[in-house]
């Protein structure tokens, strides 16, 4: 089985044509380079090819590379891995560099055969490197393909050519949103962007590929980096224009990435040292600097959890094999509230039948028409249609009729977070679906198990959990209760990859895996509040440590009046054992002031009349005044980061996550822990176990025992063990 195949028709047109067997989508390993390269070498060398057009056997040209290859580089070094890497990565760069020159003359820049890439549809990554490497790009036109280089987006960046092609082609600050951000644009935008040359007819994308290749001239096919006088588009480093961007860009990578992320600095040193060299050379560059980002900890990490972990579990890593195709057809949504119009929505997107139930039937017809909103924006914005917005309303039926649930094969309840309340709705549900029908429950606190026994079939009946808002949070976290049975969870599995959410399933305990680790977090910062730490201290620490929001940001954001009501029930179920009052009085005070958050323009934070945040409020200061000596950085930032590192520890201990998997792709996408560092569990890894205890022990000493090193981490520092070199062989990660 091969993965590249040539074939040169009538008139002299080599076509290359990428198809990897038995895969969907074309990714690159190492065996189908090799082909590539052989097949470009055998048509350069025949007399009677005049030039060759790159393309695809499949809907989409690629999805970038196999970075299991990356690993085997590593691996094939033996004790020099680095070195492995980077002379793995200049035989790529060699290979791309050859079809870039297409045997021309090294002197006259003559001779060479034009090389086209067509594009039938989407190419990510070395499926864009790779054309960048043609003399000219053709795409269908094909509004449902993405053309970017997305590697940032997983820790790394595009380090095969792409990062020194694009920036040479568009220039540094053109090229900034497609390298720094992973920007992602379909063919016609991506036109405009300057990354491919032309657009097509799909039906007519080979043959304009060819007709191109057949007329095309040496000046046609000379890169502008290879010719005499090359100026970099917006200026070099050191010409005035150029040094403003450079100046501009790196404020601009340092202000969003806080210093912590490897990749966008390392993008940006090899674009800037790059420019001031040849091309060749900026070539070397490149490869030092992907080389030392694969090297470092942070990148492998995030590789694992955001693509390889990640992938698996949207894939049903954790699926019961066992269970037959659980599809959802048609869905009932209980409760047409924000989040029952946001479940709505996506399963209507997905194609799914929706009955969206509410009491009252303005309240129904209001979730409904939270989709249409959806949908006339997205109009505006040109990602939708008046007939998909159409379609898809047509797919959801508002009411507040049970027996519309009759032929349902599956009920997510997302009513008010009331037992009582939860128990009567499942009671009426339950006297109109079928016995196949799957009852699952969208809460965040209340115990699966407790609210299965208002089921007459405990067996069929599940926690969803998802992330507000459901539109655009990417976590569905799915409970098991203790008679929970395996067609509810593989259920459950089959609606979430429908959604195209990514799932993690977990036992039933007090708020679950997710919320269990984050309100920790924001409970942590608000107790350094009342202990005189500055707020600005707390916040900063914790996005200088890679947190998306500081604890007092999120509260504002998630309400103030919602963190009340969960202390409140934690307390209430706690009793005695109930350890947070400094955090929690805070709240209740900040309530009885009528400072509810953002929704209320006032909390932590001043807002302004649009929501903006305008600084902390006065009134805290005067609460709580700020204390005379304020604590290390790096004592906030490991306060922050281990209230919610020992949770997922402990959750792991006790049986509530299975699978650390679960546990680093679950705190990323559920509430953005620390992406760099690839989640908690490959956090403590990086650190290792005995540093880990080290400042455990350190905090609990100081601030109490919250900070206990779990059994578990105390054991594997005494054992010199990781958490993916235990637990990760169990399940291929």
């Amino acid at each position: 089985m091969t993965d590249f195949t040539s074939k040169t028709d009538k008139n002299g047109v080599a076509v290359i044509t990428w198809d990897v067997p038995e895969k969907s989508m074309n990714v690159l390993n190492l065996e189908g380079f090799k082909e590539l390269d052989e097949a470009v070498d055998a048509a350069l060398a025949d007399d009677t090819v005049k030039g060759i057009v790159i393309t695809s056997g499949k809907p989409d040209f690629a999805g970038g590379m196999d970075l299991n290859v990356i690993a085997s580089m590593k691996d094939n070094a033996g004790d020099n891995p680095a070195k492995g890497l980077f002379d793995g990565l200049m035989n790529m760069h060699k290979v791309l560099r050859k079809i870039e020159r297409a045997g021309m003359d090294p002197k006259t820049n003559k001779g060479g055969k034009p090389i086209a890439a067509a594009l039938p549809g989407t190419a990510l990554g070395i499926g864009l490197e790779l054309p960048l490497s043609c003399h000219r790009i053709f795409a269908a036109d094909n509004s449902k393909a993405k053309i970017g280089l997305p590697e940032i987006m997983v820790g790394i960046f595009p380090g095969a050519g792409g990062t020194t092609r694009l920036a040479r082609k568009l220039g540094a600050m053109a090229a900034s949103p497609f390298l720094l951000e992973g920007k992602l644009s379909d063919p016609q935008k991506a036109k405009a962007g300057g990354i491919i040359d032309e657009v097509v007819p799909a039906d007519e994308l080979l043959e304009k590929a060819k007709a191109w290749v057949l007329s095309a001239t040496d000046a046609d096919i000379l890169k502008p980096w290879d010719a005499k006088g090359y100026k970099m588009p917006g200026g070099a480093p050191y010409h005035p224009a150029g040094f403003m961007t450079f100046v501009g860009a790196s404020a601009m990578v340092n202000s969003k990435t806080k210093g912590v992320y490897p990749a966008a600095k390392a993008l940006l040193s090899a674009v800037y040292e790059g420019a001031l060299v040849p091309f060749d050379t900026a070539l070397k560059i490149e490869a030092r600097w992907f080389t030392s980002v694969l090297m470092n900890p942070s990148s492998s990490a995030m590789i694992r959890s955001l693509f390889v972990n990640k992938e698996a579990l949207e894939k049903g890593a954790v699926r019961p094999a066992d269970v037959a195709d659980q599809r959802v057809k048609k869905v009932g949504v209980l409760g047409a509230g924000m989040m029952g119009a946001g479940i709505a929505l996506v399963s209507a997107k997905a194609g799914i039948e929706v009955v969206l139930l509410d009491q009252d039937q303005s309240a129904a017809d209001r979730g409904k028409a939270y989709s249409e909103t959806y949908m006339d924006k997205g109009i505006s914005r040109r990602k939708a249609t008046e007939e998909q917005k159409e379609a898809l309303l047509s797919r959801i039926t508002a009411t507040t009729d049970y027996n519309a649930l009759a032929d349902c094969d599956l009920i997510i309840e997302a009513v008010f977070e009331d037992t009582k309340v939860k128990a009567d709705v499942t009671a009426k549900v339950e006297a109109v679906i079928s016995e196949d029908c799957i009852f699952a429950t969208n809460t965040s606190t209340l115990p699966i198990t407790e609210l299965a026994k208002a089921s007459k079939a405990q067996d069929r009946f599940i926690g969803i959990h998802f992330f507000s808002p459901v539109e655009k949070m990417l976590l569905v976290e799915i409970i098991k209760g203790a008679e929970t049975g395996d067609r509810a969870v593989a259920k459950a599995l089959d609606y979430t990859r429908q959604i195209r959410k990514t799932p993690i399933v977990v036992n039933d305990a007090r708020f679950f895996y997710a919320n269990r680790c984050i309100i920790p977090y924001l409970n942590e910062g608000i107790r350094m509040v009342s202990e005189g730490v500055a707020p600005a201290l707390v916040e900063n620490a914790a996005k200088l440590v890679g947190m998306p929001l500081g604890p007092l940001q999120l509260a504002d954001e998630t309400s103030i009046d919602l963190g009340v009501k969960i202390a409140k029930a934690t307390m209430a179920a706690m009793g005695d054992d109930y350890t947070d009052h400094a955090s929690s009085d805070l709240l209740f005070w900040l309530a009885d002031e009528g400072r509810l958050g953002r929704k209320a323009k006032a909390g932590f934070y001043n807002y302004d009349e649009k929501g903006k945040r305008q600084g902390f409020w006065e009134g805290l200061a005067e609460k709580h005044p700020h204390a005379e000596t304020q604590p290390e950085l790096t004592e906030v930032q490991h306060r922050l980061l281990m209230t919610q590192v020992l949770e997922a520890v402990r959750a792991l201990e006790e049986n509530v996550l299975m699978d650390i998997r679960e546990g680093d792709v679950g705190a990323i996408l559920g509430w953005g822990f620390a992406p760099w560092s690839g989640g908690p569990f490959s956090w403590l890894d990086i650190i290792g176990a005995e540093r880990a205890v080290e400042i455990c022990d350190a905090l609990t000493e100081k601030h109490g025992d919250r900070f206990t090193t779990p059994a578990l981490l105390r054991e594997m520092a005494k054992n010199g063990e990781t958490f993916y070199g235990r637990f990760g062989s169990q399940k291929a990660a």
